[in-house]
């Protein structure tokens, strides 16, 4: 399983298939094993890298965590997409992962292709409930990741069962704590909000919530994503937080025809702009 050194530290990562790359961005908490019940399938289309955030999974926790915020992971992903030489790349980011996702293809639109937000941070119009909230899981009183999974994850797959064992276990370590809570206080912070850059997103992108996620909730946060980014698809599936692990054939139906399209649609362009160079090249030699 390879790793790749970035400025915050050996940084790990889960590759499978060949082809056009294919980036998945888990949530806090969460790890790239989150995905496995969706990779070997888009793995025969693609090549699919799911990397464990800096403190997550099996990479390095990055020097004060408790000062971390979600930011930083827009900065990890730039990083690790240049690390790795991925010239253009898709992703499928959950929560935190949706939200740096979003932000690259704000910031760098020439790095993305496409976009999958599942259940994505950023969207949500703050009032004192969900202030206090994120204050809450931001300090010592907070509810532990087991507790907080238990809630998000509404269908008991065996990945899902998987997903709330490492909760209880690895995620609840004092030290990931310490920046799952900082990740938490950020939330509230006016550079997460994504709704009033959203519409600068130029990548095709499909959002998918889940019906039943208390989390991130389809009819507040999907309705402010779908006002933020009117040329996005948005749809709905019945399950929680991360809809890949809990119907994950259902997930993959939905997502992988629309990240194929895509990637046709860009050889589609690219054709006529090579048959326009060729006699160029033919006539220099």
């Amino acid at each position: 399983m390879p790793t790749i050194t970035l400025s915050s530290g050996d940084v790990h990562y889960r590759e499978a298939g060949q082809g056009e790359p294919l980036v998945l961005l888990h949530a806090n908490p969460g790890d790239s094993l989150d995905f496995q019940a969706v990779m070997p399938a888009l793995a025969r289309h693609f090549r699919v890298l799911a990397l464990d955030w800096p403190g997550y999974g099996l990479s390095a926790m990055p020097t004060r965590p408790q000062d971390r915020d979600a930011m930083f992971f827009h900065q990890v992903l730039h990083e690790f997409i240049s690390a790795l030489g991925l010239a253009r790349v898709s992703l499928i980011g959950n929560s935190l992962g949706g939200n740096a996702a979003a932000r690259l293809a704000i910031t760098s639109p020439e790095k993305v292709r496409a976009l999958v937000l599942v259940s994505p941070g950023g969207f949500t119009k703050h009032n004192l409930v969900t202030r206090a909230f994120c204050k809450l899981q931001g300090g010592r009183l907070a509810m532990s990741p087991r507790m907080w999974a238990g809630l998000y994850l509404r269908r008991r797959t065996e990945t899902v069962v998987q997903m709330l064992a490492r909760a209880a276990t690895v995620q609840s370590e004092p030290s990931r704590l310490q920046l799952n809570r900082a990740v938490w206080r950020s939330f509230v912070d006016p550079a997460h909000d994504l709704r009033a850059v959203a519409d600068r997103i130029q990548a095709p992108t499909l959002i998918v919530f889940g019906q039943h996620d208390p989390a991130i909730p389809a009819h507040k946060d999907g309705v402010q994503a779908a006002r933020s980014m009117p040329q996005a698809r948005c749809v709905t599936m019945p399950c929680g937080h991360a809809p890949f692990a809990e119907m994950p054939e259902a997930f993959v139906a939905e997502v992988l025809p629309f990240l194929k399209d895509q990637v046709a649609q860009s050889r589609d362009a690219a054709s006529p702009a090579l048959a326009a160079l060729t006699p160029c090249l033919s006539a220099g030699g």
